[in-house]
């Protein structure tokens, strides 16, 4: 009767399979650990980065053209992206922040253009690859009115407003001034949802001039890495700094400083959370409640135990007072629901973009 074939395993053979076996239990440590460091190598070297102060060689990622409007004595430059949609949809404006320009609303305004919107892109004075005039008096309300005569040279009579951020308190503002132009009003993670001074010390431009001199790449990154993002980074997030690092490195440095110190005044003396409840637009908050933005933490007074940006009740208090807003939170998202949390951010915007 035939025996079973058997095979004796060597001491060999056994130390080999032996090692095999933990090399297996060890691998998708190893793996994760090596995805950890090509993440961290796939961020862009960015020492030899340098933009001008109308970032001439950035590629925003859709056309970009120019609008000429006379102001204060001056002929500046206005740039934006226009993404024409279907005829029946309305038009939708997107609003940036104070530390970014049109181009992170990329993902955003491709996606509202597929679902067949017009998508207007500005890059505010002062911004972006919009002129940066030096003697010039910022205000939401001045940029407001720019952006209207954006919109009737484009022959668009009314619009959704989004605004995301500084843009939230532009956005405001813009349905504040011009109600019949504004069809809705989506404010995404705002800043100005509590009125600054009342908790912190007064700046001037000076203040914000030399603040704006000692940025460096290392504390830009620094900044939103903590402020923006929780702790975390990736190349995505790396990329939203680049043209920030990238002026800072070019030719018009202090331009770009004094420019920044200059619109720093307005988020602090023009305050639109007073005003909130003579909105009268359909509105709708979006609110990422990890957020913590708070503009003047760092020199509160003495006096003041309040505590800033804090978005989970800030976000209800703002919709109590603006006449029948809806609120809509997003949890454990922070200042920048749109880019961290694009999924997430596109099923809410949806959801406000709805006919009531």
């Amino acid at each position: 009767m035939p025996q079973p074939h058997c095979r004796t395993i060597s001491p060999l053979s056994l130390k080999a399979l032996t090692a095999l076996i933990l090399s297996l239990l060890f691998l998708a440590p190893l793996n994760a650990e090596q995805a950890s460091k090509k993440e961290t190598l796939e961020l862009t070297d960015t020492s030899k980065l340098s933009y001008d102060a109308r970032l001439t060689k950035l590629d925003y990622g859709y056309p970009v053209e120019v609008f000429e409007i006379a102001s204060q004595g001056q002929t500046l430059a206005m740039a934006y992206g226009y993404l024409k949609g279907e005829e029946d949809k309305p038009t939708i404006t997107l609003l940036h922040g104070k530390n970014f320009n049109g181009a992170y609303w990329l993902q955003t305004a491709t996606y509202l253009n597929s679902q067949g919107y017009s998508v207007l892109i500005p890059d505010q004075i002062g911004f972006g690859k919009s002129s940066k005039p030096e003697t010039y008096q910022y205000s939401f309300a001045v940029l407001a009115d720019h952006t209207v005569k954006l919109l009737k040279h484009l022959s668009i009579n009314k619009t959704i407003i989004i605004g995301h951020s500084m843009g939230g308190m532009l956005a405001t503002r813009f349905a504040l001034q011009h109600p019949d132009m504004t069809e809705q009003l989506i404010l995404l993670n705002p800043i100005g949802l509590e009125n600054y001074l009342r908790y912190v010390e007064y700046k001037d431009t000076d203040f914000f001039y030399k603040a704006e001199l000692k940025k460096t790449p290392e504390g830009i990154r620094a900044y939103q890495q903590k402020n923006y993002y929780d702790g975390a980074w990736t190349a995505k997030y790396d990329s939203l700094t680049h043209f920030m690092i990238g002026q800072l490195q070019g030719p018009d440095k202090k331009k770009i400083a004094w420019v920044n110190a200059l619109t720093y005044d307005m988020i602090f003396t023009q305050p639109v959370v007073t005003e909130l409840k003579n909105i009268f637009v359909p509105t709708t908050l979006i609110i990422g409640t990890r957020d913590r933005t708070g503009p003047g933490r760092n020199w509160k007074r003495s006096n003041v135990s309040h505590q800033l940006g804090l978005y989970d009740q800030l976000g209800d208090e703002a919709a109590r007072q603006i006449p029948n807003a809806k609120l809509i939170k997003l949890k454990a998202i922070g200042h920048l629901p749109h880019i961290e949390d694009f999924t997430a951010f596109k099923k809410v915007l949806n959801t406000a973009l709805k006919p009531k």
